[in-house]
């Protein structure tokens, strides 16, 4: 990887979006040039009316105006607080620009820093973004969300009363989180389209990112329900500080166990550190383009894998629709280097690359700096990771907790003959979870 990629000019048309019962009011600020120097003061950049439109520029200071004349005037007042307004602009920004990217707030950004040390303070999920909802991807086991009776899959509507409509993943995750022993107020919709409310106290969730359970229970069977000992598994649930070498004692263990094969189980996965990612595609490949990374400008670096591996043993990866970001980046890299085969649904599509600017108010904003691209030029934005055998669990099979993908991917791993696959879906609009801070 280019270290250069995170130095990258970022050069943002903002634009502020005015919302009330008001007709909508747009309009551009001045473009500006950001390098590797500090944060300017907020309005530091601003210039006279005159001067902006004979450049075809804007100027702040006619938000501020406008502002001004709402809060004075507006009949709702309660929507024309500078609180308000100024969250409105906020939201206007990044909606013009994709769902990858947010503003966060200095409080919540100090919250998120820990998001891939392998611990953090919140009720123990991971997140992903449909449409104009944020669901759960996956309650993590022995957590508070889990205890709850949070699903895999509910949409959430609400937390602490406000509405969740419109939230980046970002967001979601920041208004979820905080101290240990404090409450959160969460409404959530079921897969089912029953409406749930939950009140979680937050705890200090210790995350092991690798595990060698299986997803629907502590023993791995084939079709036949008999337990299985001569293939290897290993689920990863998020790709963080510490997984390379969770993943590495993993593997060293079933290769000295005697296994025949391995079955990589990144189902729900959202996620994680790239560095991180790259050392585990790199684990499996003795050569090869493990992806590329395109940036704004069309130039495309990339990573390539080094001589050596941990485990030459024929690999099958496990993949869902809520599979996204590193997971579909190590499934595509496998999967088109002829080491894997992929087994389970069309995976998630999120192929951005995302990167964290500190703001000068102890605050971020996450900032989509390019595309991830498979070996094979393939886009994973929108489109996501194909598997080679489709799988689609059945509500019946799920309730009985009968994997059937993990049965197929044995299956094919002994070389027996499989079924007909399920009929694939077709692919997935571009929505987005979030590489940087995927739980809460």
């Amino acid at each position: 990887m280019n270290s250069n990629l995170l130095r990258n000019t970022l050069i943002g048309v903002i634009a502020f979006l005015v919302a009330g019962l008001l007709v909508t009011s747009g309009f551009l600020v001045r473009v500006i040039t950001e390098g590797d120097a500090s944060p300017s003061a907020p309005g530091a950049a601003a210039s006279t009316t005159a001067k902006a439109e004979k450049t075809g520029q804007y100027d702040y200071a006619l938000f501020a105006e406008i502002a001004k004349i709402l809060a004075e005037d507006y009949v709702d007042a309660d929507k024309a607080t500078p609180e308000a307004l100024w969250n409105a602009a906020m939201k206007g920004v990044f909606d013009a620009l994709d769902t990858h990217s947010a503003y966060i707030d200095p409080e919540s950004y100090a919250l998120s820093r820990d998001d891939f040390e392998g611990a953090f303070e919140g009720i123990g999920a991971t997140v992903s973004k449909e449409g104009d909802w944020v669901v759960i991807s996956a309650p993590l086991p022995n957590t508070p969300a889990e205890r709850a009776g949070i699903k895999a899959g509910d949409q959430v509507l609400e937390v602490d009363g406000q509405s969740a409509e419109g939230w980046s993943v970002q967001l979601a995750v920041t208004k979820i989180r905080g101290p240990i022993g404090s409450k959160v107020t969460i409404k959530v919709r079921h897969k089912d389209g029953r409406m749930e409310t939950f009140t979680i106290s937050r705890d200090r969730i210790a995350v092991e990112s690798v595990s060698r359970t299986p997803l629907f229970g502590g023993i791995l069977r084939d079709s036949a329900g008999v337990e299985v000992k001569d293939i290897g598994y290993l689920r990863i649930r998020s790709f963080s500080r510490t997984t390379p070498q969770e993943l590495e004692k993993a593997l060293k263990e079933i290769t000295a166990s005697g296994a025949k094969g391995i079955v990589v189980d990144v189902r729900s996965n959202p996620g994680g550190l790239l560095q991180e990612t790259i050392q585990i595609a790199d684990m499996f490949l003795d050569s090869g383009q493990i992806f590329y990374q395109q940036d704004r400008s069309g130039r495309e670096t990339g990573a390539i894998a080094r001589p050596g591996v941990v485990t030459n043993l024929p690999v099958v990866i496990l993949q869902d629709e809520f599979s996204a970001s590193g997971a579909e980046l190590l499934a595509g890299a496998l999967q088109e280097n002829g080491r894997a085969k992929v087994v389970g649904t069309r995976s998630f599509g999120k192929g951005t690359v995302n990167h964290a600017r500190d703001l000068s108010n102890g605050g971020a904003i996450y900032v989509s700096i390019g595309r991830w691209l498979t070996p094979k030029h393939n886009q994973i934005e929108g489109k996501g990771i194909t598997p080679d055998y489709e799988v689609v669990m059945t509500l019946e099979e799920i309730e009985a907790r009968k994997d059937v993908p993990v049965q197929r991917a044995i299956d094919m791993l002994r070389g027996k003959p499989l079924p007909p696959p399920s009929t694939p879906k077709p692919a997935a609009s571009a929505t987005a979870t979030a590489t940087a801070t995927p739980r809460r």
